[in-house]
């Protein structure tokens, strides 16, 4: 890979990543549109891990966890850790999905017009939900129930174009919690996510014994953290005065552009 091609991906995948505006569905379009050799998924991954250290600016509740599982340990129980076990739960649905697909679809999913339908689909619910629901509950209030129910809709982010984060914002709002509240549930569920994605693919990496490899990875991967951070900056500013239609037009554009370059 050129150094152009490293930091147009990284870029393109620190932005998109915990937009709901599916960051895998960008990294498979922009081989496609610009006529690039397809990065692969490892590549795919070490830029989501990179991603992974923007989560950081959530620093107040992992901390909060942090110390919540270490009193759990002397068998202090607290919300903050209650709130560990409620991710852990969040991520049965997509791990077990993520295996089934892996196994049996492949990469069968990775195409324009899958995403194209998907971008749409998927963005006119989010419309719906976040028009029509309340935004009374806070991230505090999350139960068991509610995290596996969210965890059921993230496992359609294995179709691209669906957003990892878009369905379980979409999932939240759908709950009735607050859209900034909402995005912190979708930032924080997506840690287990990228580092589970991560550990098996980093293995495919190191297996390769390929040092130049390793380093392209290393260089978009903090890229990725940079773009990243400031794009969940962006938007939890833009959450807390405004609501999800911004993203939503940004997805039917993309699209319905997708689907004339698929069909025409």
């Amino acid at each position: 890979m050129t150094l152009i091609q490293i930091v147009v991906l990284a870029l393109v995948q620190g932005i998109t990543e915990f937009l709901p505006i599916s960051s895998s569905a960008h990294l498979i379009l922009v081989p496609a549109v610009t006529g690039w050799q397809d990065q692969g998924l490892v590549v795919d991954v070490a830029v989501h891990v990179g991603t992974l250290g923007a989560v950081l600016y959530f620093f107040r509740d992992l901390w909060a966890m942090a110390r919540g599982l270490a009193r759990l340990a002397v068998g202090e129980r607290s919300p903050a850790a209650a709130l560990v076990g409620k991710l852990a739960v969040a991520t049965l649905p997509v791990v077990v999905a993520g295996y089934a697909v892996n196994e049996y679809a492949g990469g069968l999913l990775r195409s324009a017009e899958v995403i194209a339908w998907a971008t749409i689909g998927f963005a006119v619910l989010l419309y719906a939900v976040d028009r029509a629901m309340p935004t009374a509950r806070r991230i505090e209030q999350v139960t068991f129930g509610h995290a596996f129910v969210i965890g059921l809709f993230q496992a359609l982010a294995l179709i691209p174009g669906t957003s990892r984060s878009g369905i379980t914002m979409t999932a939240a709002r759908w709950l009735g919690f607050a859209r900034t509240d909402a995005a912190r549930l979708s930032l924080l569920m997506s840690i287990p996510v990228i580092v589970a994605a991560g550990a098996l693919k980093g293995l495919d990496l190191y297996r390769t014994g390929d040092a130049a490899l390793s380093l392209q990875a290393l260089a978009a991967a903090g890229l990725a953290f940079v773009a990243a951070l400031a794009a969940i900056a962006a938007m939890m500013a833009w959450l807390q005065r405004m609501s999800f239609t911004p993203f939503v037009i940004y997805r039917i554009v993309l699209g319905v552009a997708l689907l004339a370059w698929v069909y025409l």
